[in-house]
């Protein structure tokens, strides 16, 4: 028996229910996990709203980690007793316990809490092919990284600042300021303050090689206006709503710039890609590149009201749950 949060129709929050089920056992190829933590992400709000739609009934989240309780037939590469964790892939990690394919789970070393690992491997991975394989950020540019008070931002604006880069970010309030002032070198609050001029003036004129934007509709075409000749624009989330059309020669007219709408999964899709994505974020925690915050927990019963924090924006680093 487990008990997991299940939906049976999209809707707010009020459709998550807490429910006990038997797990059978892993077949060929999967293990059974006991999940110590779960990370929340906002593309669990969206899976639940039906944005992104799901099968009825379902599980949610994608997020978590867990010690091997029980292997099936033919697993080698795990042993029982061994920490995993998983981020991405078929939705159900609101649970006490798991069956897992062993394609999807990565080892956590032993300088990783299971905290981390849980509430913060989604995001860490996110930062890693953002920085290192979608645009390669190295010594000696400026990039732009909006909401860097977020999950992904707050990772990824510290990483690209030991990467060597000149970090400006933009945030949504004076708190959220005062936090990205820690880890990046220009914070811009784009409520107060026009970030398009900010940037330029940062950049003598020239502005930044990259902007990373995963907030969308609100920050899209300001961005553009950020971006130096033959800058690259990725847009890798849709916060404020998705990014709306626009006709490519505007690409050209702001100076052949680059567009790209990147997904971690197309990133991770073979299991070396996967397992080298997250050992490379681990192994950037492990020597203190990264110091990930875990904000807030919740017990598995509360993820109505975690879900609620997250879309008010009142949550700060990672939100866990708690089995």
């Amino acid at each position: 028996m487990h008990q997991v949060i299940r939906i049976h129709a999209h809707g707010d929050r009020s459709v998550m229910q807490l429910e006990t089920l038997i797990l059978g056992e892993p077949q060929a190829g999967e293990v059974l996990l006991r999940q110590t933590a779960i990370g929340v992400n906002f593309i669990d709000i969206y899976h639940r709203s039906g944005l992104y739609p799901l099968t009825m009934p379902s599980g949610l989240g994608v997020e978590a980690c867990g010690v091997i309780e029980a292997l099936g037939l033919g697993v080698t590469e795990f042993k029982i007793g061994d920490r995993v964790a998983y981020a991405g892939g078929a939705v159900g990690a609101y649970a006490s316990h798991r069956i897992m394919p062993v394609d999807k789970l990565v080892p956590v070393p032993a300088k990783i809490s299971d905290e981390i690992a849980a509430g913060t491997l989604l995001r860490g991975m996110t930062a890693q092919y953002l920085l290192k394989q979608t645009f390669p950020v190295h010594v000696g540019q400026t990039i732009l990284f909006h909401a860097a008070a977020g999950g992904v931002g707050q990772l990824a604006c510290q990483w690209a600042r030991e990467l060597g880069a000149t970090v400006i970010g933009t945030v949504g309030s004076v708190e959220k300021a005062e936090m990205a002032s820690h880890y990046c070198d220009h914070v811009i609050n784009y409520k107060t303050s026009n970030f398009v001029e900010h940037v330029r003036e940062i950049t003598g004129g020239k502005g930044v090689s990259v902007v990373y934007d995963g907030v969308g509709a609100d920050t899209f075409a300001g961005s553009l206006d950020c971006l130096a000749t033959r800058g690259m624009m990725v847009s890798f989330g849709n916060a404020s709503g998705p990014v709306p059309a626009f006709e490519p020669a505007i690409l050209a007219q702001k100076g052949s710039l680059f567009f790209t709408r990147p997904t971690l999964g197309h990133y991770t899709s073979t299991r070396a890609e996967l397992v080298n994505t997250a050992a490379d974020y681990f192994h950037a925690v492990s020597r203190g590149f990264i110091k990930p915050e875990i904000g807030q927990s919740y017990a598995l019963k509360d993820a109505a009201l975690a879900h609620q924090d997250l879309a008010l924006r009142k949550t700060q680093g990672s939100t866990l749950l708690r089995p």
